[in-house]
């Protein structure tokens, strides 16, 4: 991938600053801390009131009502606690400034490149991973993209020196970009704007088949010439990483995970799975979990219902799949707004608890973090925050303090220090 340097130098030329550096990653986590009285949303749809927690060496040793406290005290009554907020499927520290191509490290050349790895590109550094912590996103699974199998992702989290020490899990899975059965025409060729069946449909399929074929084929043998492409997929195939499958229609769906399976993928995800309320039979069957789009968008089609892509997560999780909440090609400083994508869903039936664990112990468990992050239990990580009222309401998410692990993390972003800046410069007019 492209020279880290490129990225830093030419996002200080864009920016016109002269602090790059986002916020001192804290210290280890030294004395024990309890929180008290606080309003614990566990993550796995339950509730504490008035709870204590207590947390030491980065870890929840006590949680419940009326446990004793030790080391320093926060007392947060009336506040709530909950699991630090977790983002799948995204470019962050990838890309610093869209616009700008020498900071956008998201793509490489190639239609199967398993073997791209996103986490060694990684930013630490990056502003709009920074600006993730104040709304309560900690963690992110940062994936690359392009081609027809992007490369390989990784999860982080979000207050590091570096790649290394921001990693969670490291090349936890493939991503595989299905191909569309229809496509829109090329205005700018003259052709109709509509949808049209796209001819190369088969032909592509048959492309990411043979190449999961000569993958399996490879693992199988002894002494060849190395290929570092089908090397890649051997986690897939033995089941040590997942493969996500991004799909939206009904047949790429179906067409997508049945091939996947048969060629030998092991756990498979969907992610999209815009239709995927047509088919909940199929994926319950073979027990597919799906990494919904977000819902602040507009419907695909022209017959869709028009508040489909608010409703979709919740008829999902009605049907008994499990579900997370991602945020699609949405830009990657949209990735902060997560929380409120989810609140949306509570506007449309979800319980809360249940929208809170599209964002905690589901993503977790789909991501296959759930024996450390995702939700509150003593033996898990101090990956937590409080807020002072409801998370996913953007008029309450106000945090008063965050832990990665134990680690007090600093809350001020580029954004915040400019807040203060210009609202001083404005008072008493």
């Amino acid at each position: 991938m492209k020279n880290i340097n490129k990225i830093v130098v030419t996002a200080l030329l864009a920016f016109g600053v002269t602090s790059w550096a986002q916020q001192t990653p804290a210290d280890k986590q030294s004395d024990a801390i309890s929180i008290t009285g606080v309003t614990a949303h566990i993550g796995d749809g339950t509730i504490v009131e008035n709870c204590t927690v207590v947390f030491e060496d980065g870890k929840i040793t006590a949680l419940g009502s009326g446990e004793t406290t030790k080391g320093n005290v926060i007392d947060a009554s009336g506040k709530h606690l909950y699991p630090g907020f977790i983002a799948p499927v995204k470019e962050l520290g990838l890309i610093e400034v869209e616009a700008v191509r020498a900071s956008d490290d998201a793509e490489e050349i190639g239609e199967m490149i398993p073997h791209i790895r996103s986490l060694v590109a990684y930013n630490a550094e990056s502003k709009v991973v920074e600006s993730m912590r104040p709304n309560g996103v900690l963690i992110g699974q940062i994936t690359p993209k392009g081609g027809r199998i992007s490369g390989t992702s990784s999860i982080v989290q979000f207050d590091a020196w570096n790649w290394e020490d921001a990693a969670i899990k490291v090349d936890d899975g493939v991503h595989l970009n299905w191909p569309s059965s229809f496509r829109r025409g090329r205005w700018w060729l003259g052709e109709p704007r509509g949808l049209k069946p796209n001819k190369d449909y088969q032909k592509q399929m048959n492309e990411v088949e043979t190449f999961l074929q000569g993958a399996a084929a490879y693992g199988k043998g002894t002494g060849q010439e190395l290929n570092p492409a089908f090397a890649a997929m051997q986690g897939v195939l033995d089941g040590s990483q997942k493969l996500y499958v991004y799909a939206d229609g009904e047949k790429e769906i179906i067409d997508g995970i049945t091939l996947a399976i048969n060629s030998g993928a092991k756990s498979v995800v969907l992610v999209g799975g815009y239709h995927a309320y047509k088919i909940t039979d199929f994926l319950k069957e073979h027990n597919i979990p799906v990494l919904v789009q977000y819902t602040h968008n507009l419907p695909n089609l022209d017959d869709d219902d028009y508040d489909l892509p608010y409703k979709l997560p919740k008829l999902l999780m009605d049907a008994g799949l499990l579900v997370a909440l991602q945020n699609g090609e949405a830009s990657n400083f949209q990735s902060r707004n997560l929380p409120f994508y989810a609140g949306q869903v509570v506007g449309q039936g979800m319980e809360k608890e249940k929208a809170v664990q599209m964002l905690t112990g589901n993503t977790a468990k789909i991501l296959g973090i759930d024996d450390t992050y995702g939700t509150l239990a003593v033996g898990k990580s101090a990956t937590l925050f409080i807020s002072e009222g409801d998370a996913l309401d953007m008029r309450t998410n106000i945090l008063s303090h965050a832990f990665i692990d134990g680690r007090n993390i600093s809350l001020e972003t580029h954004q915040t220090e400019l807040w203060k800046r210009y609202s001083k410069k404005y008072e008493g007019e």
